[in-house]
């Protein structure tokens, strides 16, 4: 194998033209439909499982009933009583990141080695955190944006369309280096990529993977919090009474 052979870029397998733009099917739109579709079939398996009338729960029940108690004590810990209403999709968002970052293991291109995929599910929480923003003050925010000053404006406003960047590229960037690493270990070890790769796989997709999708997931709950601060208080006391 060569120099030449290593490949990171992204190939389009199918283009079209709709309404005179030309646009593609390419690798991160088939690996992130992979994902989904393993994602939904993890799911319906689970749920298949517990539904079954068992006397005694079996595995699958048992670890993932783990999994999401986990999940929701994440949630409920850091969210209080807004947990209940973003519960569900900090949890898939996570489910999401995880698996894609993970694909490498079994030969795809992870989807958020993609600046695009990174991109848009930053921009999906940044409008949920506005709107949990606007809906918690209302006008209140020309207040927010005039803090500590008005001259601070302009910054304020480049900070808040900052987030979904930030976001994006945190997450794009640590997942593509891993990839790209991967590539270039495999190229140079040729014929003994077999035993040694096993080890920095577990790390940059595994490990890393895991650690990355437990960040976003982090950082969306975090922003969201900060945007409704005003029942600080109230998230305080009840995270206090939860685990009292």
């Amino acid at each position: 194998m060569g120099s030449s052979d290593v490949d990171f870029f992204i190939h389009s397998y199918y283009e079209f033209k709709l309404f005179g733009v030309t646009l593609s099917i390419n690798t991160t739109m088939v690996t992130t439909v992979i994902v989904c579709l393993i994602l939904l079939a993890l799911i319906l398996f689970a749920r298949h499982e517990i539904m079954k009338d068992y006397d005694e729960p079996n595995v699958v029940q048992n670890v993932v009933e783990m999994i999401v108690e986990k999940m929701d004590a994440m949630v409920v810990s850091n969210m209080g009583i807004h947990a209940k209403k973003y519960l569900n999709y900090v949890e898939a968002l996570m489910a999401f990141i995880f698996l894609s970052n993970i694909s490498g293991l079994f030969g795809l291109r992870p989807p958020t080695a993609d600046f695009g995929t990174t991109f848009g599910l930053a921009l999906i929480t940044f409008v949920m955190i506005e709107y949990a923003w606007i809906k918690t003050k209302g006008f209140g925010i020309i207040k927010d944006l005039l803090d500590p000053f008005p001259v601070f404006l302009p910054i304020n406003i480049i900070s808040e369309f900052a987030t979904p960047v930030s976001m994006s590229l945190r997450l794009f960037g640590n997942v593509m280096s891993g990839t790209v690493l991967m590539g270039l270990i495999y190229d140079l070890l040729g014929p003994y990529t077999v035993a040694y790769p096993a080890l920095l796989h577990a790390y940059f997709d595994l490990f890393s993977g895991c650690i990355q999708a437990y960040v976003f997931s982090m950082l969306t709950m975090v922003y969201v919090n900060d945007k409704t601060y005003v029942f600080g208080m109230l998230t305080m006391v009840f995270i206090s009474n939860r685990y009292d």
